[in-house]
């Protein structure tokens, strides 16, 4: 679990009490508008209406299909570079392409560091798991460290491994999956966002299909809000069959599908003002401009937000606002 997580009994057990207020209040918009998303309403920064580029002619305009989905791009864990102690193997050959890759064997608790400047990620290692890291601060020197527990809550550092980071391009670790979005091209998540890719009729309608998707078919879990575990890591595929989560499971979910056909996407975690809601969304990158019929706007080159969470129980109004109440803290 990275650092992050420090502060989750704040986030759930506050965003929960928020949520549900939220979710009463406007329980008669959610009745005429279902998931407060292509509905109306606005969002961050955008409008329900369908707009225009700004050649004035619809963003939509085109046949379904149209959308041309780019070469899938995966993460893999190559045993033969991997090189590690107690246990514990780290393959760093495709550092290029934005992530690093582990395997532990090993029967005690195993933790691992990603820093590079002042950026420092810590996760939780599951055993016998291939698990993928993204490297999010861009290019530069990175260091990477996998630790050991001793004794309580004491880990000592057991192999130690660096590299100088150059990317193909900034897009490649939010492109692939890694341990915060996990799937493959056999995940359901894939293959429904394949089906939403080729109906669409450019990126952005694409984006819209997904929001609506997710909106539809995830209901917030105020259950597991109240009782989530220590170590919890959403299970997109899991997320779509019980229909419902919290925002991790949201912003996991959309990063899966959106990653999955080629639209760059990142797992954002921060706090939401006034109340500091420790909480988790997405942002996405589109080559394109103009509104989408859904509550977010899309700028041309740029990253937009994209929270579901709030969208799925009808709070955008009041807590996505412009945008500005938002904080980012960590990103994947």
């Amino acid at each position: 679990m990275t650092d992050s997580f420090k502060h989750n009994s704040k986030w759930f057990y506050t965003g929960w009490t928020i949520l549900l207020i939220a979710a009463v209040i406007l329980c008669v918009s959610l009745a005429l508008t279902g998931c407060g998303g292509s509905g109306g309403g606005s969002g961050s920064g955008g409008s329900g209406d369908a707009g225009g580029a700004e050649d004035g002619k619809p963003l939509n305009e085109g046949e379904p299909g149209d959308y041309k989905i780019p070469e899938y791009r995966g993460a893999t864990f190559d045993e033969g570079k991997a090189q590690g102690a107690g246990g514990v193997k780290l393959d760093t050959s495709h550092v290029e392409t934005g992530y690093v890759s582990l395997k532990s064997d090993s029967d005690k608790e195993i933790k691992f560091q990603v820093i590079s400047g002042n950026d420092k990620y810590t996760y939780d290692v599951r055993k016998g798991k291939k698990q993928v890291f993204p490297l999010t601060s861009g290019n530069g020197k990175y260091s990477f460290h996998v630790m050991e527990n001793v004794e309580g809550n004491s880990y000592a550092e057991i192999y130690k491994a660096s590299a100088d980071v150059k990317l193909k391009d900034k897009f490649q670790p939010y492109t692939r999956p890694n341990q915060y979005a996990d799937y493959d091209k056999d995940s359901k998540c894939v293959k429904i966002a394949k089906k939403l890719a080729k109906q669409a009729t450019n990126e952005s309608d694409f984006v819209a299909k997904v929001y609506d998707y997710v909106c539809a078919n995830v209901e917030y879990d105020y259950e597991l809000a109240k009782n989530i575990p220590s170590d919890y890591v959403p299970d997109p595929d899991k997320t779509i069959k019980e229909k419902k989560g919290i925002c991790f499971s949201y912003a996991s979910l959309a990063a899966s599908m959106l990653r999955s056909q080629g639209i760059p996407t990142k797992i954002i975690f921060g706090y939401v003002a006034p109340d500091d809601i420790y909480h988790a969304w997405n942002m996405f990158y589109t080559k394109e401009q103009g509104w989408v019929t859904v509550d977010f706007q899309t700028n041309k080159k740029d990253w937009n937000r994209l929270d579901l969470t709030f969208a799925a129980v009808g709070s955008d109004n009041e807590f996505i606002g412009d945008g500005s109440n938002y904080q980012e803290v960590y990103q994947y």
